[in-house]
């Protein structure tokens, strides 16, 4: 989430292809890379995504899942754009319709999580897609540290939080896993009179639990998480571990991003040193 924003905009020939015309305007979503175009949401697809095609595997099959997912009760998605020729990837660049509305969480904590389990509901019986295992991001190398499915040395500034939230990981065995949005927090858009649209999606296979944790650790990070929050989803067998993990997947992240230099920004060693005790205390309290 602290992904510097690229400031790129779509070619001509980008637009031409996609039948759009306009002046584009970055936005805020989307790790700083959506620009809004003629009345269309334009994105580069993830060159780090390690399928071999420079992200063109995971944004065919995010523009298909989209176009065959019906909205539920309690949500909406935006629909992806096709070239002329049927290509939903253009010289690197995706599209998709723009859905007005407000940002959560702030104001809409509830919204976003209730959101998030319509999707999911919507999500249950799609199969896990291969591009998931070759994926390179540091959120993807994040997620597979916090599951214990790789090992990673974190920056120095992130050691300590990180040791101790690996001390108190357990294994879990109540929750099933399924296709999930790992990065709800800052994606889900309420309006007036319409359900709340989710956006940018972010593919994981993890229990849907998990990914109201990362929503509940990113208000601890970012935001003033309202009272209560904290222990939401405390009558699920596994939410408190799921918190761990959902830190551990936004400290590694974290730590990749960092740079050579190995020195996380101002604030930053703060913020996971708050996080992680916040998370601490609330497991420990439990035992």
């Amino acid at each position: 989430m602290t992904e510097q924003p690229s400031n790129a905009v779509p070619p001509r020939a980008v637009l031409d292809a996609f039948g759009v015309r306009g002046t584009p305007v970055p936005l805020s979503g989307g790790q700083g890379r959506s620009v809004l175009v003629g009345g269309a949401v334009f994105k580069p697809a993830d060159a780090t995504a390690g399928d071999g095609a420079g992200g063109g595997t995971e944004a065919e099959w995010a523009a298909s899942l989209f176009e065959r997912l019906a909205p539920g009760r309690g949500f909406r998605v935006p629909l992806p754009l096709r070239a002329a020729d049927g290509r939903s990837l253009v010289d690197g660049w995706t599209a998709a319709e723009f859905l007005t509305g407000e940002p959560g969480p702030s104001r809409h904590w509830t919204g976003v999580l209730d959101a998030g389990r319509a999707f999911h509901a919507a999500l249950r019986h799609h199969p896990r897609p291969d591009f998931l295992e070759r994926r390179t991001h540091p959120w993807a190398v994040g997620d597979r540290v916090a599951w214990g499915e790789q090992d990673i040395e974190v920056v120095d500034d992130l050691a300590a939080p990180f040791a101790a939230l690996l001390a108190l990981r357990r294994p879990v065995e109540q929750s099933a896993a399924q296709l999930i949005h790992g990065d709800l927090t800052g994606n889900v858009l309420f309006a007036p009179d319409e359900a709340p649209a989710v956006i940018d999606f972010s593919p994981y296979w993890r229990p849907p639990v998990f990914a109201e944790a990362v929503v509940v650790a990113d208000g601890l990070l970012w935001y003033d998480l309202p009272p209560g929050l904290l222990t939401r989803g405390s009558d699920h067998p596994d939410w408190q571990q799921m918190l761990i993990r959902a830190l551990i997947f936004r400290l590694v992240a974290q730590s990749g991003i960092t740079g050579p230099a190995g020195r996380t920004g101002p604030g930053e060693r703060d913020r996971y040193a708050r996080a992680t005790d916040a998370v601490v205390r609330s497991v420990t309290a439990r035992h």
